[in-house]
């Protein structure tokens, strides 16, 4: 496989809404739980912070309530090394929440971002000067299904083509049914997809998305713009389709604490293998050592193994890296949960 297209070296901003999170600890039915434990969650700051681990130059662009935990949100994303300078504070809509309900038939996740900071935002953020500093922009598909403002800051962002972009996009179809209202996902987030120059997609939410009987290369049949498509089968192997060819690695064998933030995770970690020069096998690999480092922690953002230790996984053989691959292993579920419910207040 040639080497395919990349996007240019320098700094990756990540546009999206991270909420405070909260946890039963230890870890059971959130009915019966006595103590909560705080973090926080978001698709598009898991993968700035993963970037930065890996040496890449990241930014996280977003608005926050003027809030406790709004402060520690902002807190605990820029303490992984994450630019968060241009985060905006909101002094009259709240930081979002979410909450975490583990089951015996895998996390639920609720959901209250109705109203949040962050659901205001809106195309004019595309004039924002980060966005004027930066190689690549990594938007996901939760962020058009926040509000109406929110769709629009995404379509105005890949409405522009590719070639008149001062930056390229990345974009993660990241569905979350709960919400979206009903049937309007597959056509936006198809159309979304179809304009970014890299996507990200899992194939079993492209199934759900867009047909049951979709297999890899059917998806990159649907999406065939993007110069890169990357489809990731759960903890089996992830797939990627450039104009130079189609490569698979299989995921590695893992013991899954939490699934939660393992899609960002992978993502971050190919995003850095291209940002640093790799081939697309050796990105590939990386993504999915990274998104081990997320099914490692009950929170979204895990540590990365020591660099000696990466260099070591991505120097093995074909075969021997097939050896360690198995069930848990990769990024498992394409959206990173096992089961998602929303509370009663739609969004």
């Amino acid at each position: 496989m040639t080497d395919p297209w990349r996007p240019p070296r320098g700094r990756v901003v990540c546009v999206g809404e991270t909420m405070a999170a909260l946890a039963p600890d230890p870890s059971r039915p959130l009915a019966d739980a006595d103590h909560l434990s705080l973090s926080v969650a978001g698709a598009e700051s898991n993968v700035a912070m993963y970037l930065a681990d890996h040496g890449i130059p990241a930014t996280w662009l977003s608005a926050l309530g003027d809030d406790p935990l709004g402060t520690r949100v902002r807190a605990v994303v820029a303490a992984a090394g994450v630019d968060v300078t241009h985060v905006s504070i909101d002094p009259d809509r709240p930081t979002g929440l979410m909450l975490k309900n583990p089951t015996p038939a895998g996390t639920q996740v609720h959901y209250y971002r109705n109203g949040s900071a962050a659901s205001a935002l809106g195309p004019d953020l595309l004039e924002h000067e980060a966005m004027r500093a930066a190689a690549l922009v990594h938007f996901t598909g939760i962020t058009p299904a926040l509000s109406a403002s929110c769709c629009e800051l995404v379509t105005h962002a890949l409405a522009v083509p590719a070639a008149e972009r001062p930056y390229a996009i990345s974009f993660d179809v990241n569905h979350r049914p709960p919400l979206w209202p009903e049937d309007t996902a597959p056509k936006v987030l198809r159309d979304l997809a179809g304009r970014a120059d890299i996507v990200f997609v899992g194939l079993d939410e492209a199934q759900d998305l867009w047909g049951a009987h979709l297999t890899a290369p059917a998806v990159r049949e649907l999406l065939p713009a993007p110069r890169i498509v990357v489809v990731k089968d759960g903890s089996r192997e992830a797939t990627v389709f450039t104009a130079s060819g189609t490569a698979t690695v299989s995921a590695r064998r893992a013991a899954v604490v939490e699934p939660v933030g393992a899609g960002d995770a992978f993502a971050a970690g190919f995003l850095a293998g291209l940002l640093q020069g790799e081939p697309v096998r050796q990105s590939l690999r990386l993504g999915h050592i990274t998104a081990v480092s997320a099914l490692s922690v009950t929170g979204d953002h895990g540590p990365l193994p020591p660099r000696s230790s990466i260099d070591r996984l991505l120097a093995l053989t074909d075969e021997r890296w097939k050896g360690g691959h198995g069930p848990g292993g990769g990024a498992g579920r394409a959206d990173g949960v096992s089961r998602t419910s929303e509370p009663g207040t739609p969004l």
